[in-house]
C-alpha cells in the first residue's frame, strides 16, 4: 500500500467515524429519547464547535500537561536506552534486572500516581516521573530487543580489526538498534500523555485533566468532551512527532524499494 492509497483509507476512516458518531448521537436523542443524551454522547460537530470557540483555554491547558509529559518521556527513554545497554554489555545485569523491570510494570498507574504525588509533593515533578515511569520500559525492551538482534559475524568482524566495545555500538550496534528504538518510542509517546493527564487529576491547579475534572463537576459536558478532544489530539501529536523523528533519522526506512531494470 502506497502513501496515497494510506492517505485515502486514513480519509475514509475518519469521514466513517464521523458520520458513525452523529449517527449514535441522533438516534439516542431521536430514537431512544434519552433526555441525558447531550451529555452521554453529544453531537461531533457540537464538541469541534465548542473547541473553537473555547481552543485559547484548552491549549494552555492541554501545553501544561503536554510540557511535563514530553519531559517525563525524555528522561525514560533516557534511562530505557542505558537500561538496555546494561544489559546487553552484561548477562547477569540482564538476568538480574529483566524480571525487575517486568514487575515494575504490573504496578497499576492509578495506584502508582498518589504515592509518587504523596512523597515528592509536586505535581510538576509527579507527572514527569510517571511519564518517564511510563516510557522506560517499552524503550528498554525494544532496544535490547534490537542491541540483541545484531548478527555475531558483524560485530565479529570489527573485532577482528582490532574496533573495541566503543567503536562496535557506536559504529554497528547503535545503528542497527535505532529502528527497534523508535518502536518502542512510538508505543511510549502517547501512553506518557496518557499519564501525565491522570496525574492531573490529582488535584492539580493546571493541565487538560483538571479542566476535564472540573468541567464534569460542573455539568459542563460540552467543555468535557472537548477536553477529551484535546487529550486525544496530544496523544495523536505525540505519536507523529516521533514518527517525523524517525523519518529524519533513519530516511531509509521509508525509501521505496527501486524496481529491478529500473
Amino acid at each position: 500500500m502506497n502513501k496515497k492509497e494510506k492517505r485515502q483509507v486514513g480519509i475514509v476512516w475518519i469521514i466513517g467515524i464521523a458520520v458513525f458518531w452523529e449517527l449514535l448521537s441522533f438516534l439516542l436523542e431521536h430514537a431512544f429519547h434519552d433526555s441525558m443524551a447531550s451529555a452521554k454522547l453529544p453531537y461531533l460537530h457540537t464538541i469541534v464547535s465548542t473547541w473553537f470557540e473555547n481552543w485559547d483555554m484548552l491549549l494552555v491547558a492541554g501545553a501544561v500537561t503536554f510540557s511535563r509529559a514530553a519531559i517525563g518521556f525524555a528522561l525514560g527513554a533516557a534511562v530505557g536506552i542505558i537500561l538496555a545497554v546494561i544489559m546487553s554489555l552484561s548477562k547477569t545485569a540482564e538476568r538480574i534486572a529483566f524480571p525487575y523491570l517486568i514487575i515494575s510494570q504490573m504496578i497499576p498507574v492509578l495506584g502508582l500516581a498518589p504515592i509518587i504525588f504523596n512523597i515528592v509533593r509536586d505535581m510538576d515533578l509527579s507527572r514527569i516521573m510517571i511519564a518517564a515511569y511510563i516510557t522506560f520500559f517499552p524503550v528498554s525492551v525494544n532496544m535490547l530487543s534490537g542491541l540483541k538482534s545484531v548478527e555475531q559475524e558483524k560485530k565479529d568482524l570489527l573485532f577482528s580489526i582490532a574496533a573495541n566495545k566503543f567503536k562496535i555500538y557506536a559504529k554497528l550496534m547503535f545503528p542497527f538498534s535505532l529502528s527497534f528504538l523508535f518502536t518502542g518510542l512510538k508505543i511510549a509517546a502517547p501512553m506518557s500523555v496518557t499519564a501525565s493527564i491522570l496525574v492531573d487529576m490529582l488535584g492539580s491547579k493546571s493541565g487538560i485533566g483538571v479542566k476535564m475534572l472540573y468541567s464534569l463537576y460542573s455539568n459542563s459536558t460540552d467543555i468535557f468532551w472537548a477536553s477529551v478532544m484535546t487529550s486525544a489530539l496530544m496523544g495523536i501529536i505525540s505519536f507523529y512527532l516521533v514518527v517525523l523523528a524517525e523519518r529524519i533519522l533513519l530516511p531509509w526506512q521509508t525509501m521505496k524499494p527501486r524496481e529491478e531494470g529500473v
